[in-house]
């Protein structure tokens, strides 16, 4: 079991199960939700268990998904896909090591002019 939680502790968790490699997603909600690009593991939803929500607070980000985020301290935490059994850890979230790695970058063609990518094994310009 692993657990994780926002920067207030307003929304903590548990994952009960494997997680996904990380996915560094460069697509331009990503970068204006983070600063950045945004790393993100998975879990089914099965084996996400909130043992603290007062702050958690999903926003419709598109007209496929929504993004999870504590309503206090603004922490970015999940992304979910409609109609998807996973939900999107953000990595940073987690507390201590996540046993996964960096396997490669999406939606590469929107990656800021500030930063390089680098690491993983793959890149593609959608999902």
């Amino acid at each position: 079991m692993r657990t994780g939680s926002c920067l207030c502790g307003a929304v903590s968790f548990e994952i009960h199960g494997d997680l996904r490699p990380v996915l560094a997603c460069h697509c331009i909600q990503c970068r204006k939700q983070t600063g950045n690009y945004m790393s993100a593991t998975a879990c089914a939803d099965s084996e996400l268990k909130f043992t603290k929500q007062d702050g958690l607070k999903w926003f419709r980000s598109s007209d496929i998904a929504q993004r999870g985020f504590c309503k206090g301290c603004g922490s970015v935490l999940f992304w979910k896909r409609d109609g998807s059994a996973d939900t999107s850890i953000t990595a940073g979230c987690i507390d201590g090591s996540t046993g996964t790695y960096l396997d490669g970058h999406i939606y590469c063609e929107s990656a800021g002019d500030y930063y390089a990518i680098t690491g993983g094994a793959y890149r593609k310009d959608e999902w």
